[in-house]
């Protein structure tokens, strides 16, 4: 598994997709994307209503952009903590699994979506994370970004330093096509 973000188009509409092992417990996971506290080390100050209709309000750290430009607004669309799947009769323990979705308003962007996925893998967690509905030049631009971001949130929960936002993109930024 590689730790770059894929982006495919339909139509004039992208969707970025990353998927990344952390080796954390699913719950530990879960807390540092939903929880603001612990959000705002990675990400930046984040109001959450933590429930499906809920609002959530973010406003990142970085990029260095003026805060009406950063901040996002949007309904949580999906609030499903982790939890067991119904075992199918083929299988002896299913994954605990969770879902954060909500919506992606933001000024200077297309209106959007995100999604973590969360499922149990061994001792670690599967985040799959998805942004859709971005038009190809903002997911362009996004994906570099989005990388960095989630450098970071590794980071935070590893317990060490966190990777400057710009120098991050910056060094990713050439691994990713220019998507012509």
């Amino acid at each position: 598994m590689t730790d770059l973000g894929e982006l495919t188009m339909d139509g004039d509409r992208a969707t970025m997709t990353f998927r990344r092992r952390l080796p954390y417990p699913i719950e530990t996971v879960w807390a540092a994307i939903t929880d603001p506290g612990r959000r705002k080390s990675w990400f930046g100050q984040t109001t959450l209503e933590a429930r499906e209709g809920g609002t959530i309000e973010m406003l990142p750290d970085d990029p260095p952009a003026p805060p009406e430009a950063k901040r996002m607004t949007g309904r949580i669309l999906i609030w499903e903590p982790p939890a067991r799947r119904s075992p199918s009769s083929t299988e002896l323990r299913s994954p605990l699994t969770a879902v954060f979705e909500h919506e992606w308003n933001q000024r200077i962007v297309d209106e959007s979506v995100v999604r973590y996925e969360l499922t149990e893998d061994g001792d670690g967690t599967l985040l799959t994370f998805t942004h859709r509905g971005l038009s190809a030049r903002n997911a362009k631009g996004f994906i570099p970004g989005t990388h960095a971001f989630l450098d970071r949130l590794a980071a935070h929960l590893a317990g060490g330093p966190l990777p400057a936002w710009q120098e991050r993109y910056d060094e990713v930024a050439p691994a990713y096509p220019s998507w012509s």
